[in-house]
């Protein structure tokens, strides 16, 4: 059965191959690309959306502008990471069309409307921080009826954080997001920290997707070579953790993940823990369950699967 996502993101060099491998794979149909503040201010987040639809050539897909900040904190982004564009490369510039244009509804209205409005339940596929979509259950909050799960980037269960000792970045930018999420009682999956840097890139990986000898794959290892500067400075590895793809990989084929159905709430107001996932892995606490958390991945199923779906792109 294919499923019908909408993938809601902040591109973003990983988010990039993440609607990479979604629109590659025919078992998945995208309703739609949100795009939220988040790896870059929401100008640029928008803007790299088109620009990947369009050199992968799928100007069909329908990209909506959301939210431009958290909702109670000012915009923390990963320009440090992706760039002042939020998906810098090396290599020719990726030039729109001009006939193709982000959406004039909202990204919070669509997801709302696509939600009420389909017979079949959707999933909601977030890879940047959880703004949209907490919006979208604010405002209406009966669309969870027509949403199977949410698949989510996000967190860190039993390791460091990777913006903060303690935090992941999506969850860090809009924890108070993170948690009206983990307490609307959807079916949600976590692909954390624990799990996106067991799927690692490095030069042979790249070297690997070239050989598809397409642009799709060429342009990933464009992306990949910037993406991983930061990484390796600051991991002191030729290893970069490939986040976001993990949240499509996991529709595709979920046995490349192996996880634990726990309690998750989120830290919001610290100083010193903003954006903590705490994970109740032991069921200390007692807490109900609300969220299937990854914390194992085959990075070599990983990398065949998505080698194999980047060579059917242009």
């Amino acid at each position: 059965m294919i499923k019908k996502i909408i993938l809601d993101c902040d591109p973003g060099h990983d988010d990039a191959v993440a609607i990479m491998l979604a629109a590659a794979s025919s078992e998945i149909e995208i309703l739609g690309i949100t795009c939220v503040g988040g790896n870059s201010g929401l100008n640029n987040t928008v803007n790299n959306a088109l620009k990947v639809c369009t050199l992968i050539e799928r100007t069909d897909l329908k990209i909506f502008s959301g939210s431009n900040k958290p909702i109670h904190y000012d915009l923390f982004t990963a320009e440090y990471v992706h760039g002042k564009t939020g998906l810098d490369k090396k290599g020719d510039p990726i030039i729109v069309n001009p006939d193709y244009n982000v959406q004039e509804q909202s990204a919070i209205d669509f997801i709302i409307e696509t939600c009420k409005s389909t017979s079949d339940q959707i999933y909601l596929c977030p890879t940047g921080p959880l703004t949209n979509i907490a919006l979208s259950l604010q405002k209406d909050p009966s669309i969870k009826n027509n949403i199977k799960e949410i698949v989510f980037m996000g967190g860190a269960a039993m390791c460091l954080g990777n913006t903060t000792p303690s935090a992941e970045f999506n969850i860090y930018v809009d924890p108070h997001a993170a948690n009206i999420v983990l307490d609307s009682g959807i079916p949600l999956t976590m692909m954390g920290l624990d799990v996106t840097h067991q799927v690692n890139v490095n030069k042979m990986i790249i070297n690997s997707m070239n050989e598809n000898n397409n642009k799709s794959s060429k342009f990933f290892g464009e992306l990949m070579e910037f993406y991983t500067i930061f990484h390796k400075k600051l991991y002191e590895t030729e290893d970069t953790p490939l986040h976001d793809p993990c949240v499509i990989a996991y529709l595709l084929e979920p046995n490349i993940f192996k996880g634990k159905l726990v309690n998750v709430i989120v830290e919001e107001n610290s100083k010193l823990t903003r954006g903590e996932t705490i994970v109740d892995w032991l069921g200390v606490t007692k807490r109900k369950p609300n969220c299937m958390v990854m914390s194992h991945a085959d990075d070599k199923k990983f990398f065949e699967l998505l080698k194999n779906k980047l060579s059917c792109l242009p």
